[in-house]
């Protein structure tokens, strides 16, 4: 890494025009050949699948795609004059727009007119089929559509507008999630750095990691099966951790340069080694995001390649872009007040120092207590879970003010709750006789009747079929007495399926929306066991061969659990159970979106082993060179909270900015995943993790001797990152081979910690080894090349000069100090 980071660095022109070019060649080719999104979610095999296979067949799917223009009276009745004076003319002149196809209204000849009027007499609406599907109709057309038919209301007659194509035009701008959410994070960047340019560095990557995986996803999608949600999620996902992974590089070069190392140095250091966690913690979320395909959903394969390759071209502009754009600003990635104080006063101590490491040694006293808050809060949280129930969302579950909103209600109250959710009962009849025939006509009447009869059915009736159907089938259209997103309807579709259909004498398969959904959530849950146990898995297989421990991995798959459990509580509580859900501008309370656990989950347990590496690769670290377990877990604490808690507020405003995206599934998975990152990194990785760390100590790292021998070598870490190797090693026939290291704390006569102490370890031909200040606590770490005599001098404001003389053997040396106030002599003397 360090190579690859010097040549990145220094032929950083070459690298900016590759990634520019890149950007600028896949934006013109995805600009000019368009999307092709496959928006099919339904499992081949299952009920409603064959259904809609036998439908499409007979009745083959119309040129364009339609909408309702709804209409309702105070008073009176729909088809008055004076109503109809305003309606059929507004109708009309929709139908002579270029690019309209055809209009259906209520007031032509014929049964089918006065099918578009409700029983009341005070509701009707017009079908509007356009020339082109949804996403092909010019957004003119549609604005043009919509003012016409607003342009008929009047007092007490109101007029809405419901459909696709509507969604498109009432929806937020195009990129206003994405915007939101890179200047919320560029926010929280400058708060962080202090620095505009330290604060572009990481947007600047993101983008350009995201922009080049959302056009690179728009060509795929003419190869293979992407989902339109697709590059809504990979957007999500991958500004996220485009940002993440550049911050942690950034911090740690911003650390070197501080102290003391030459630009270049600091980005090759940063790089091998944030840049090594970068590379693993993005395999881990390409990890978790295969793990969908074990699912067997076929629209969840091109929510994975379009996921995993934004993260793979992130990951890649981090450790490729990122070190070019270093080597343009050089110290510029400082502040000015940071690069005035360096030049002043020289390098700063790298240790960790204010609230982290107060808030570190906090958790060390008192992890019990830590532990339990931190266990009651999750608890609470994942509580809502218990009545997570999978469905569809619809319109109905727009915003109040939207026209497909009320468009939805219109139609919900004039023709009943069922209306927007037909099912299609999709009947073969081959096996009878021929289409028509006497034997048909009463067995499908007969079925028709016993449909009828269910409680939960309004209406029931057989659709003619097109003379020349190539098979032999009927469909009977069923308007169930409750909504869609009704627990209600899910229990009529298993009465049709395991009581009414069965004594018919044909196979019959309910189809529609409502019944592709309920198999999606039947399978999903079925299938999420071992989706669940594949992620989990492999999480704990990376951890293991990366940290050489059973319990690390261990508590990583059960914290996962217990952020995703919090997480689906949240989720419920707002968008199932409604509670501030109209208030936030979410919409109508309904069921979690039937694909969304298993897409979250994936993301989550990804993000939350990005924290999990970041955090325990310090620890581990300091463990490796230690073995004091107290030590490295309030070490590897203290020096990472800070960044990681960063690093989630960025994904916290990325995540929630997608609220704005004006698709319900959007904002399903930006509050969740916003609340998962938020639970993660400020409750379990700042609280939780090390707290039960803590507890269960130098368990934390135990390894069964014969599986060690065995399992293969996975080092996040840098070989000698942590304690650089020098030629400078003591003399003396005490002298050993192989780094060690010296660490203790520092105190006053009285006992207090002495904060800030600068120690410094030094050869004895008189070269400085290693230098740092101690943290709140007193505790400090020195680095020391071999084991042999040394030079320990410790200096503070407040305190005498103290220098002594140690001999470091083989195994860490633990020292501590104690120092007298300034007016006390405290002369050098020989250990």
């Amino acid at each position: 890494m360090e190579a690859w980071a010097r040549w990145c660095y220094r032929h950083k022109l070459v690298v900016l025009v590759l990634w520019v070019g890149a950007l600028a060649g896949l934006g013109v080719a995805g600009g000019t050949a368009g999307g092709n999104y496959a928006n099919m979610f339904g499992i081949p095999g299952t009920d409603s699948s064959r259904a809609y296979e036998r439908m499409a067949e007979v009745f083959p799917e119309s040129a364009g795609d339609t909408v309702n223009v709804v209409w309702r009276v105070d008073s009176g009745a729909v088809g008055d004059a004076a109503v109809r004076d305003r309606l059929e003319p507004a109708l009309d002149r929709i139908g002579s727009l270029p690019g309209v196809g055809d209009v259906l209204g209520p007031y032509g000849p014929g049964p089918g007119g006065a099918a578009r009027i409700s029983e009341d007499g005070r509701t009707a609406y017009a079908q509007v089929t356009f020339a082109e599907q949804a996403d092909a109709v010019p957004m003119e057309l549609v604005q043009d559509v919509v003012d016409t038919a607003r342009g008929a209301e009047r007092a007490g007659l109101q007029v809405e507008l419901g459909g696709q194509a509507i969604t498109r035009i009432s929806a937020p701008p195009t990129g206003m999630a994405e915007l939101v959410g890179i200047l919320a994070a560029g926010v929280v960047l400058f708060l962080a750095f202090g620095s505009l340019f330290s604060m572009l560095l990481p947007i600047t990557v993101a983008v350009f990691g995201v922009g080049t995986g959302l056009m690179s996803t728009l060509l795929l999608s003419h190869v293979v099966d992407v989902p339109e949600v697709a590059s809504l999620l990979g957007s999500l996902i991958g500004l996220g951790v485009g940002i993440d992974y550049a911050l942690f590089i950034v911090t740690r070069h911003r650390r070197a340069i501080l102290g003391g190392s030459s630009p270049e140095d600091s980005a090759a250091l940063a790089l091998n080694t944030a840049g090594r966690a970068v590379l693993f913690a993005g395999g881990t979320v390409c990890i978790a995001l295969a793990g969908m395909l074990v699912t067997r959903m076929s629209f969840l394969e091109g929510v994975v390649i379009a996921t995993s390759l934004t993260v793979v071209l992130s990951v890649l502009a981090a450790i490729t872009l990122l070190p070019a754009l270093l080597g343009l600003l050089g110290e510029r990635v400082l502040s000015r007040r940071q690069r005035r104080g360096l030049a002043a006063d020289g390098p700063e101590p790298a240790e960790a120092k204010g609230a982290a490491a107060r808030w570190s040694a906090g958790v060390q006293k008192r992890p019990k207590a830590v532990a339990a808050v931190a266990v009651v809060v999750m608890a609470a949280l994942a509580i809502p879970v218990l009545s997570l129930r999978l469905g569809a969302t619809d319109q109905g579950n727009h915003p109040e003010d939207r026209t497909t909103r009320q468009a939805y209600d219109l139609l919900a109250e004039g023709f009943g709750p069922g209306f927007n959710g037909p099912l299609q009962l999709v009947a073969e009849t081959g096996g009878l006789g021929d289409p028509g025939s006497p034997d048909v006509k009463a067995a499908v009447d007969a079925l028709v009747e016993r449909v009828a009869a269910d409680d939960g059915v309004a209406m029931a009736a057989a659709m003619p079929v097109p003379s020349g159907s190539p098979v032999p089938v009927t469909v009977i259209q069923v308007v169930p007495t409750t909504s869609p997103q009704d627990a209600k309807t899910d229990q009529l579709i298993d009465r049709l399926r395991d009581d009414v259909i069965p004594d018919s004498g044909m196979e019959v398969h309910v189809g529609g929306v409502t019944a592709v959904f309920k198999d999606f959530s039947s399978v999903t849950a079925d299938r999420m066991p071992l989706f669940i146990a594949t992620i989990i898995g492999l999480g704990f297989l990376l951890l293991l061969l990366a940290f050489r421990s059973i319990v690390v991995p261990l508590t990583a798959a059960v914290m996962n659990l217990v952020a995703a459990a919090a997480s689906f509580g949240v989720l419920v509580a707002i968008f199932q159970w409604g509670w501030g859900a109209e208030l936030l501008g979410f919409g109508k309370e309904g069921p979690i979106t039937a694909f969304l656990p298993v897409i979250m989950l994936s993301m989550l347990f990804g993000l939350s082993m990005d924290y999990q590496v970041f955090l325990v690769s310090r620890m581990h670290e300091e463990w490796v060179h230690t073995k004091d377990n107290a030590r490295a877990v309030r070490v590897g604490l203290a020096e990472t909270s800070r960044v990681i808690n960063s690093a989630a507020l960025i994904m916290i405003c990325v995540f929630g900015a997608f609220v704005l995206s004006g698709d319900t599934e959007g904002a399903m998975a930006g509050v969740g995943l916003a609340a998962a990152v938020a639970l993660d990194a400020f409750v379990l990785r700042t609280a939780l993790v090390p707290a039960v760390m803590h507890l269960l100590g130098r368990a934390n790292w135990w390894l069964p001797g014969w599986l060690d021998r065995r399992l293969p070598h996975l080092a996040v870490e840098a070989p000698g990152a942590a304690a650089p190797a020098t030629t400078d090693a003591p003399s003396g026939e005490e002298g050993h081979s192989g780094t060690t290291v010296v660490h203790g704390f520092v105190r006053t006569e009285e006992g207090a910690p002495v904060a800030d102490a600068v120690l410094t370890l030094v050869s004895s031909g008189g070269r400085q080894l290693d230098r740092v200040a101690t943290l709140a606590d007193g505790g400090y770490i020195l680095s020391a090349p071999v084991g042999g005599s040394y030079l320990l001098a410790v200096t503070s404001g407040a305190y005498e000069p103290w220098t002594r003389h140690i001999v470091v053997g083989v195994d860490p040396l633990v020292h501590d100090l104690t120092l007298s106030p300034s007016e006390a002599a405290s002369p050098s003397r020989p250990a």
